[in-house]
């Protein structure tokens, strides 16, 4: 009982048992009356016919001649009809009964008038002097003597048969007809509601199977429904089928996800812990050489063991700085000011921050913007951080002597900038990977060239903030080229 099928089969045994013993009981007990409804209809004037053919009262008693007689022929006639002959009281005068078998002494003559006075329809049902009990249909006549009321002649039309619904099942053909047909249409409701139920539910055992087995499998494998309905006909249950579908498709990207993002965890927490712990052991390395060894060391070695010591604690400082940054931008509570500014008059601000830098490489920066480009609607301080971490890169990934481009254009109702390099270039399957935190490329490839992956990842974010992106093209060896959009300002 503990699975649907099996609670509906038997829910609908119980209703249709129900239903069932309602119609037969039913059935019979209307029967019963309609019955009574002919009988009395066909005798309504069988007493008054007899009480006024057949002298029933001589000087106020029974005539037991006439009464003799008159019960003789009825019991040739119609031997299941019962008379009574009652005085003006209701009390039983004389019958056609045997001996011991008619229980009172007294009729009730309310159901008598009701009957002579028409004032209920048929059938009327008056009292049984053989069981007090039950009431049964009747025909009733006054009776006079000398013109006067002198009491009433009561038939019981059907006796005693029929007085219970076994016995008048048994003896009626119709009856046991209505029977075995209420039988019959109980078992064949029950073997077609066992087969539609089954056939019905079919769908959901097989969503029950499909949900268990995704349970064993720890989510990894999603749910399957072989030939489930998938267009917009179906009913309630295919349309759970499919969001099952669509529900386990999720949970398994959502899982592999969290171990990717588990792993990523991991490598991140060791790339960091490798980030910091590298320019302090070097840090720290100098210092205690200064400190051990200040008396032998030359002015000139001092100054240069503090300049490096100084460099990686900045390069510490902006790693931390970085982290502290991506947290900021990561967290739910980041916000952006939008102003409306020009990307041409920012970019070259950022250009003259690395004119050092390119100088030092003799790098080629080279500006290619449209005449008068739109102003567009940003953060100023977060993009032009966008625009540092691009270029920066650029210049570190690009060999000495070579050519980066910044290029600005209007169109598609936003302003795009692409910084373009000749630098060493991306490895296709780096790509995907390049905006993760802590990220590096193939070191193998970048000629010893290092980075905290920070940089991408934060440019990344802050051009989500914006509802944009980063689009990335590369050729190893040849360079690479990264641009990204901001809507025009309206």
């Amino acid at each position: 009982m503990h699975t649907l099928s099996r609670k509906i089969a038997a829910a609908l045994f119980v209703l249709t048992g129900l239903f069932s013993i309602y119609f037969i009981v039913a059935a019979v007990q209307l029967t019963q009356l309609y019955q009574q409804e002919i009988q009395q209809k066909l005798n309504v004037t069988l007493a008054d016919h007899i009480a006024e053919d057949i002298p029933l009262l001589a000087d106020g008693s029974a005539n037991q001649e006439a009464l003799k007689e008159l019960f003789h022929t009825l019991m040739i006639v119609n031997p299941s009809i019962e008379l009574y002959l009652v005085d003006s009281q209701g009390s039983i005068l004389a019958f056609n009964a045997p001996p011991g078998q008619v229980r009172v002494e007294q009729i009730e003559l309310g159901y008598v008038r009701e009957f002579l006075n028409q004032t209920t329809a048929l059938p009327i049902q008056g009292t049984d002097p053989r069981n007090p009990e039950r009431l049964k249909a009747f025909s009733a006549a006054p009776v006079y003597e000398n013109q006067q009321l002198a009491g009433y002649l009561y038939i019981v039309l059907g006796g005693e048969n029929y007085d219970t619904v076994a016995e008048m099942i048994q003896d009626s053909y119709i009856l046991r007809l209505l029977f075995w047909m209420g039988l019959t249409a109980f078992a064949l409701s029950m073997c077609a509601g066992l087969l539609s139920f089954n056939w019905l539910t079919r769908r959901i055992r097989q969503m029950s199977m499909g949900v268990e087995k995704f349970n064993i499998s720890g989510f990894k494998s999603e749910i399957s429904l072989p030939n489930w309905r998938k267009e917009a006909i179906g009913d309630e249950i295919d349309e759970m089928g499919i969001t099952i579908e669509k529900m386990s498709k999720v949970i398994v990207e959502q899982f592999h996800r969290l171990r990717q993002s588990d792993v990523t965890r991991r490598e991140m927490i060791a790339n960091i812990s490798h980030d910091l712990r590298t320019p302090l052991t070097s840090m720290q390395g100098y210092l205690e050489t200064l400190q051990i060894k200040k008396d032998e060391l030359s002015a000139g070695e001092q100054d240069k063991y503090l300049e490096l010591a100084i460099n990686h604690s900045k390069r510490l400082g902006l790693l931390i700085a970085d982290l502290f940054e991506l947290a900021r931008l990561e967290s739910p509570d980041s916000k952006t000011y939008i102003e409306q500014f020009s990307l041409a008059e920012l970019a070259q601000d950022v250009i003259q921050k690395f004119e050092l830098k390119t100088a030092q490489k003799h790098i080629q920066v080279l500006c290619d913007i449209t005449d008068h480009p739109p102003l567009v609607n940003g953060d100023i301080a977060m993009i032009e951080r966008v625009l540092e971490n691009l270029i920066e890169n650029a210049v570190k990934f690009s060999d000495d002597g070579g050519t980066i481009r910044i290029i600005i254009a209007a169109g598609g109702g936003g302003v795009t900038v692409k910084v373009v390099d000749t630098g060493i270039g991306i490895a296709a399957d780096e790509i995907p990977n390049l905006f993760q935190r802590f990220y590096c490329v193939d070191k193998s490839r970048s000629d010893g060239l290092t980075s905290n992956g920070l940089g991408l990842a934060i440019a990344y974010r802050i051009l989500q903030l914006h509802d944009s992106t980063i689009n990335v093209e590369s050729v190893p060896g040849k360079g690479s080229s990264f641009s990204f959009s901001l809507p025009i300002a309206t």
